[in-house]
Parts: C-alpha cells; structure tokens; sequence
C-alpha cells in the first residue's frame, strides 16, 4: 500500500469513528424512532443531491453518511436489537475486514491475491475439519451465506446424479426458504415437503416418505437451527434413515453450526459428520461482519463440478506449473476475500474463546427463557434449542402481539423478530450480543410485557 491507501486511510477511519460514535448517540436506542416515513426523511435531508456536480470531499461525505447509516441502524450491538440472526460483529473481526477492503484482492486468480488464496485454503481447510473432525481431507467453500451454500449442496448433489434420474429433493416444513428456491433455481422437481408439527424433522414420517418415494435418487435436507424457533433436526436419528434408504444427507447447519466449536454444546449436532455437505454462516453465531458463510464437504474431490476455465484466469498452462486454481472455488468470478475476518478471528479467539461466546450466548438464552416463564405477564413457548427464545403477552391476540413489535420498533425501543409457532405468533428474541447483562434482559422483557395499544396504532407513527 503506498499513500493511494495507507496514508490517506488514518485520517478517514477516526473520521468513521467519530461519526458512528455519533450517530448511535443521537439514535439513543435499539432502533431509529418514528418508523419507515421519518427514516426516509432523514435519510434523504442527510444524502440530499447523490451526484452533485461538485464534491464535498471525503471527510465531509464520509462522516456525513456514516453518521446517517449510523442514526438510522438497527444496531445489533445494542441490547435490545434481537430480532434476526443478525450478531454484532467483533471488533477485531471488523478491523480484519477494512483491511480487506484496502488491499481489495479478489479471489477469482491467483495473480490477483496470492496471499489471500494461500490463507483460503488453510482456513477452510480447518473449519471443514471442525464439521468432519475424523477425515483426512475435507474442504469448504467461502460464500456470501446460507442460501448460497445450501444452493450449491443441491447443485453439488444434481451434477452427482448426472446421467441418472433427477434429484428430489426432501425437506421438513422448518427448512429455509432457501431450500426450495435453489431447487427451482436448478430446474429440480420441487421439494418433498414434510410436515413438521413438532417444529423439527421427524425422522419416523421421512422413513415412510423414502418407502414410498418411486425416484430412488433423492437428497434429504436437515436443519440444524430453524430461523423461527432454533430448533435442530433429530441428525443422528435422520442419518440413520438416510443411511438404510442410501440416499445422501445435507445439513444446513446456518445458524447451529458453531456450536461445534463448544465441548459443552457439540453434542447437539451428533449426526452432522453424515451429511454429504455441511452450510455454515459465521455471520450468525460466528461474530463476523456479512458476508462470511461456508459450505463444508468431506474431500475436496467433493468440490470437482465446480471446475471451470476462463483462460485469462486460469490458464491450463499456468495450472500445471503450479499455480494454484481459484475459479473453482465458487461460483462468483470476482469475489472479496471474506476469509481474512474469519482466519484473524480464529487466530485471535482460539477455539476455547469462540466456546465461550457460544456458551455465553446458550446461557443468555437459558436465563432469558426462565425470567419469561417465570414472568406473570408473560407466556413462554419452551426452551431454546441453542439463543432463541419465544415469547408473547400472556393474554395477547396475534394482532396484539405483531402491533406490540412494530409499536416498540416505530419508537426505537426494541427489535423483535416474529415466529408462528403452534398456530400462534410468537415474538422473537434472538440472543446473539454475548454482552449482554440480567437487567438488559429484564427490560427486554418488560417491554415485552407492557399493554399493547389498539391493533394498528403504528399507522402514520412519527418519531417524537
């Protein structure tokens, strides 16, 4: 880096800081205040011209962007944004990712990121071990997240089956949207779609479905932590049936893949190390700024229908005098290394320091479920599967329960996601801040807890 970058860059990011600092001061809260219209407002009286015929400079745009960005977040950081999978990332981890952006390799060919191809390919090759701990040479994919890994499992899993009958697809109804969109997207017969009435895959109903199935080439796609409740996939009893039946077993394993990296927790995931490909998404439970996701495989040889040639990037030639093949290891031609975050963070943390974040972050999720059942205003729909909890107002209609989380997000106070669940909408607190403290819990749930206001008071809401 020469002063193109390096020295230009040190007055800009105390610039970003300044201004972040600043706008999550005059956010004051979860979220922005006054719902999607005020938002907008400040937005556009921020931005103001987008192409102004002159420019303002860098520091004047920069800060006054960032401080908009910053203003307007949903900031996962704060204690009482819990709605989505959606973590605060690491400090360190962040600080990773600016220099990736800096250096801007792209991961298309080796002459264009020479180190960063090398670290890929060990990162990878140690995470893929965590999924498949007793093989010699398993591998993984870096991508943009779940939907892209569990995408490329079912094409993975097409191209095996070439010459044969098409792939079918089997889900349970927990499964990412995902799922079924890939397969549409690969021109496979829609997915087999399994009730699952209980919130998981039931492995008793999947024996009967693959009795039954007449194509006997069929993909079983399990879930290890569902976007509604967290729930994990019955894996050791569904690897079972896959196994009796011969058919192949992927595992979306998003949100619950890291537990693997807790004694205390791994044990949730028996099973796992059957599957024919593994999706991860360290942006969950990872701590990783977006996008950081996976898809693990167990051998690289796994990984061969995705070979590819463009001669300006990979030329035969320079192939075979050694240097090494990257167009192979996605489907993106050009792409960030995303890996740079995710290998500093595993060296800064260790596996015992990302243990105890997902430790943390189960046990949050524990005491949150006591303090909700325990709650007189409060009705819990059970214990969390890994750091999401359900909860409502003990006496809430459904319409209640979806006014009372728009009211509290419109007035910035709290984010909640929502989720039906026995035929009821829950909200949704998904505890990913491993910072967080009892009292943030408690208002958390007295927030929750409070009178909903008259079904469909959050129209025309405007910040105070």
């Amino acid at each position: 880096m020469d002063g193109f970058s390096a020295d230009e860059l040190r007055p800009l990011v105390e610039t970003v800081y300044a201004a972040l600092t600043e706008g999550a001061r005059d956010r004051a809260g979860a979220a922005p205040r006054g719902g999607p219209e005020s938002v907008a407002e400040r937005v556009a009286k921020a931005v103001g011209d987008v192409l102004p015929r002159g420019g303002t400079g860098d520091r004047e745009a920069l800060y006054a962007l960032v401080h908009v960005l910053a203003e307007g977040a949903a900031d996962p950081a704060e204690p009482h944004c819990a709605a989505h999978l959606h973590c605060p990332p690491l400090a360190v981890a962040a600080a990773a990712d600016l220099a990736a952006s800096a250096l801007n390799p792209s991961m298309d060919s080796w002459d264009q990121a020479p180190a960063a191809s090398e670290l890929e390919a060990r990162a990878t090759a140690a995470l893929a071990a965590v999924v498949y701990p007793d093989l010699p040479a398993p591998d993984a994919l870096v991508t943009t997240g779940g939907t892209e890994s569990n995408q490329l499992a079912l094409l993975l899993a097409r191209e095996r089956a070439a010459g044969g009958p098409r792939v079918q697809t089997i889900c349970g109804a927990n499964a990412h949207h995902s799922v079924q969109r890939a397969a549409w997207l690969l021109g496979l017969p829609n997915p087999v779609v399994l009730a699952t009435p209980a919130g998981v895959l039931d492995p008793v109903v999947l024996d009967r479905t693959l009795d039954e199935l007449p194509v006997r080439r069929a993909l079983v796609v399990a879930t290890a932590g569902t976007t509604e409740t967290g729930a994990i996939d019955p894996l050791a009893d569904i690897a079972k049936v896959t196994a009796r039946h011969e058919v192949e077993l992927h595992v979306d394993a998003a949100y619950g893949g890291p537990l693997l990296f807790s004694r205390r927790q791994a044990a949730k995931l028996d099973g796992l190390q059957s599957a024919v490909s593994v999706t991860l998404d360290l942006h969950k439970m990872g701590w990783q700024p977006v996008a950081a996701g996976l898809l693990a495989v167990p051998d690289g040889g796994a990984l061969r229908p995705l070979d590819h040639r463009a001669d300006y990037l990979n030329a035969q030639d320079d192939t075979e005098a050694g240097m090494p093949d990257l167009l192979g290891r996605s489907l993106r031609t050009t792409r960030r290394p995303d890996i740079l975050k995710i290998a500093v963070t595993l060296r800064s943390l260790g596996r015992d320091g990302m243990a105890a974040l997902v430790d943390t972050v189960c046990e949050l999720a524990q005491t949150l479920a006591a303090k909700a059942d325990a709650h007189p205003g409060l009705t819990l729909y059970g214990p969390p599967a890994i750091s999401t909890v359900l909860f409502r107002p003990a006496d809430a209609s459904d319409e209640d329960v979806a006014e009372l989380r728009r009211r509290l997000l419109y007035e910035g106070r709290a984010v909640l996601g929502r989720a039906r669940a026995d035929g009821r909408l829950w909200l949704k607190a998904t505890l990913l801040n491993p910072r967080l403290r009892p009292e943030d819990l408690d208002g958390l749930l007295a927030l929750a807890a409070g009178p909903p206001h008259p079904t469909g008071s959050t129209e025309g809401t405007t910040a105070p």
